[in-house]
Formats: C-alpha cells, structure tokens, sequence
C-alpha cells in the first residue's frame, strides 16, 4: 500500500525503462450517445475512455512512440476496464494506482457533429483527483524524453495541484522537455485568476506549449495568436502552436513562425481534436522534424480523429497518418 495524507492505493510493477514520454491524469469512463439521440432521451451508450492524457499517451503510441500513463483509477470494473484499453493500446501503465477508496470518475455525453457537446461529469472525489505526491515515481519522470501535463489536472485537487507542480519541477531540473497544453475546462476553473496563477509557473518550465486559441487569449490577454505565442516565448517558452480548430494551426519556434492549414474534413465529432493534434505534433517533433511538419502532423491528426466517433476511436495509426500526409503532398505537387 502506498500512503499519503489519507491517499492509498496499490501500484504495479515493471514497465518501459526509457519511455519517449511520460504523462499523467485522470482517465475517466465515458458513456456516449448514438449521434443521434440527445443526451436527454438517449437509452443506448456506447462505453470507452476518456481523459486529455490518456488520449494523447493512445494518440502517440499509435504513432510509434514509447508511452507511459500513470493516474489513479477506482477498484472498480470502469477503472481496471481503462487500465485493460490502454494496456491493450501498448500504453505502459506500471506506476498507474488502483485505488480501493475512491470510484473511478465517469463521463456521460452525447455525439454531435455541429452543435455544442452536452456532458455530464460524476468525477467529484474520484480515484484520479487523489493523485498525490506520492504517486511520482521520480526515476520513471526523468528517463523520459518529454513530460506532457495538462492543466486538467492542477485543477482536480490540492493533493493534485501539488503533485504536477512537483512532476513539472523534477522534470525540468533533470532536463526533460516539458510539454504543457492548459486544457482550460471551465467547469474545473471557475476563476480564471485562480488558473492564471497556477498555470503560468507551469508554462514557465514548459519547453513546448500547445493551446487552443481562447485558452491562449485567457491566460495571455493576447487576441491575435500570434502575439499570443510572442507573449510565451517572452516567458521563457522555446516551442508554441496555437491550435485555430478549422483555421489549422499557427507554431512558432526560435522567433520564426508557421501557420499550418487544417485538414479540409466533414467531422463526425469534435471532441478529442485537441488531443490528436497534440499527439501528432509531438510524434514528430521526437522525431527530430522542423517546426512545419509538427504542426502539420498535428493538424492532420486532429482531422483523421474527428472523422469518427469518440475521444480515442479515431486516433491515427501511423501508417494511416503518413499515407494521408503523402497524398497531401501529391495533391499539391
């Protein structure tokens, strides 16, 4: 048993020496709608897993990557179910905590392709917001290539706020890119100073920040995304993308920037593009590539992904995502 501050739970063993990245969070079980029922009337969900960074660590070992996940889930047949999905994705999960005094956080929502996603949460005192300090595994953060965090999980708890700051530190000091996407959920921060002030000093040891273009007006003031990403990287930030959703993508790295179109797609659900686009751009980013093909990586993920239903459904395959991107080329040849 691992003990901390009245946190307990049971980890595994084993797992990836060298992982390419390492992430953390609350992985929740999502039950979805048939696209065409609202969440109102619906009686038929289709069950799988949701969370910001569990969706990234799947959307990247699709694309070849070495990937570690840890969090806590319930002991309960939802938590050890998102523990067999990412498993079987090849996700390594050894330092995951199965927690038998909290339940696993649920997610409910419906499917819809034009208007606003409709969602009901059940995540209040669940397993993952009792991620703690002594949840780390210091060894297993530094071997890392990169850290990817989100500002999902600052905003579960103070156990967890507490936790991420540490992660961010260690990894940093050990000189491990640290990626940050703020992930802004407004039901988790209902005030934005609140997520100013808590985020910026994560931000701020982030090599690699990858945001949407209303979280980087909130957390820098900044309307144009471009001025945007001149505003991190005067905070110390080496590598911004801003994502623009239908508008593609804008990064900006060492003072030159690139503005990337997004993949021309009639989507079946946009949940989860975020988290596809993050998945792409740092695939190829670890594969050493230039600036514009991380974004465009990105981009064509993200639009892979919300052809089909579901936060992790439609993450590309590498083959699937190389294919396209040389059609692509082709096509404007």
């Amino acid at each position: 048993m691992i003990t901390t501050g009245g946190v307990a739970g049971v980890a595994a063993t084993g797992g990836l020496a060298m992982p390419d990245v390492v992430t953390f969070g609350e992985s929740m079980a999502v039950f979805r709608t048939d696209q065409a029922e609202s969440l109102r009337t619906a009686h038929r969900f289709s069950r799988s897993i949701a969370g910001a960074e569990s969706n990234v660590a799947i959307g990247l070992r699709r694309l070849g990557c070495e990937v570690g996940w840890f969090g806590r889930v319930g002991d309960d047949p939802l938590g050890l179910g998102i523990l067999d999905t990412l498993r079987g994705e090849g996700v390594d999960v050894s330092r995951a905590i199965v927690d038998d005094a909290a339940p696993t956080g649920v997610l409910v929502r419906d499917t819809h392709a034009e208007r606003r996603i409709e969602v009901v949460y059940a995540r209040a005192g669940s397993a993952g917001s009792r991620l703690s300090l002594a949840d780390l595994d210091e060894k297993f953060l530094t071997s890392a290539r990169v850290l990817h965090v989100t500002g999902i999980t600052p905003a579960l708890s103070q156990w967890a706020r507490e936790a991420t700051a540490a992660a961010v530190g260690l990894a940093a000091d050990a000189g491990v890119t640290v990626c940050f996407d703020p992930n802004l959920r407004r039901r988790l921060w209902p005030d934005m100073d609140d997520a100013r002030r808590t985020l910026l000093p994560l931000i701020e040891r982030s090599r690699i920040v990858l945001l949407g273009h209303a979280e980087a007006r909130l957390l820098t003031g900044q309307e144009d995304p471009a001025a945007a990403a001149r505003w991190l990287t005067r905070r110390g930030v080496t590598t911004v993308a801003v994502k623009l959703g239908a508008d593609g993508a804008l990064g900006l790295h060492d003072g030159v920037s690139y503005h990337g179109a997004a993949l021309k797609v009639h989507p079946a659900d946009p949940i989860g593009a975020g988290d596809a686009f993050d998945a792409g751009f740092l695939s190829a980013w670890l594969r050493g590539l230039a600036m514009a093909d991380c974004v465009d990586e990105g981009n064509l993920a993200a639009g892979l992904s919300v052809q089909v239903c579901g936060d992790i459904e439609g993450l590309p395959y590498r083959r699937e995502l190389d294919e396209r991107r040389a059609n692509n080329l082709e096509a404007n040849r």
